[in-house]
């Protein structure tokens, strides 16, 4: 079990990945993105997880520049958006997110949804990139069990990572006992569901008893399902407090109560019905 915000899982290629990072969905570019990705690493934080269509790229790369951090040390993840999907799209947007961010190479790349038809081509697209040294490992956003079937299907590299909407009510079963057995990291986005859960009587119950927020017990419970998490706050305090999970363990049976709460609830889109971006 991780033990600090800086410990890693290994992904099927070898290359560390951190447990716990920052999402940076819906943060402003500008000062507000530059800040949070700096807070973020001053306070120990690793990995920073941007995209395309989050329009603050620019930021993210700024922010990691004034952290005074060295470049090796840090894990940065971005995604190719929908509409870029294809191989030549797909290389000119790598092209585009890496000059936003002004780093020489990328940690992770994904592919941010499947869609319909294009996902294969762009996966080569990755494929190139990441033979090409440009990026140190490629993945998925999104991809259910059939997607990630068709894809390693004529794939030459599998997908290391596969991030998809995981938290209490979305436990995922099906997906994550498949890319356990591919050897496929599951990563969460939207870990807490929005903040829809911290209001849950049971979640509030056990995190009385551990002395801990309903955030914490949450994102502590991603990791003991072997699930890396990135949770997005923009507020110090509570990018602080989103990390001081390293110094608890759930018991087995709290880690039954929470897996109990499932109930298959997606706050986001289906991913076999969103299309926004592909037309």
């Amino acid at each position: 079990m991780p033990k600090s915000l800086q410990d890693t899982t290994t992904l099927h290629n070898g290359v560390k990945m951190p447990w716990f990072g920052l999402g940076v969905f819906k943060v402003e570019e500008g000062t507000e993105v530059v800040e949070v990705v700096k807070t973020a690493i001053q306070h120990g934080y690793r990995s920073i997880d941007t995209a395309a269509v989050y329009k603050n790229e620019e930021g993210v790369g700024q922010g990691i520049k004034e952290s005074g951090i060295p470049r090796d040390e840090l894990f940065v993840t971005s995604k190719v958006w929908n509409s870029n999907q294809g191989y030549e799209a797909t290389l000119r947007a790598f092209d585009e997110t890496i000059n936003k961010l002004k780093l020489d190479y990328l940690d992770l790349y994904l592919i941010h949804w499947p869609g319909k038809d294009q996902y294969k081509e762009t996966w080569k697209a990755l494929e190139k990139l990441y033979k090409d040294g440009r990026i140190r490992a490629i993945g998925v956003s999104n991809f259910q069990v059939h997607h990630l079937k068709d894809l390693i299907s004529d794939a030459e590299i599998k997908p290391m990572v596969n991030q998809v909407e995981y938290h209490p009510h979305l436990a995922q079963l099906e997906l994550r006992a498949y890319c356990e057995q591919e050897n496929i990291q599951l990563e969460a986005w939207s870990p807490l569901k929005q903040g829809q859960l911290l209001t849950d009587p049971i979640l509030n119950e056990i995190a009385k008893k551990y002395n801990k927020t309903v955030a914490q017990v949450i994102l502590r419970w991603d990791l003991q399902n072997g699930v890396v998490t990135i949770p997005k706050s923009v507020k110090e305090s509570r990018i602080i407090a989103n990390a001081a999970i390293f110094d608890f363990e759930l018991s087995i049976d709290d880690m039954k109560i929470i897996n109990g709460l499932n109930k298959d609830e997606r706050i986001g889109p289906n991913p076999d019905e969103f299309m926004v971006g592909f037309e």
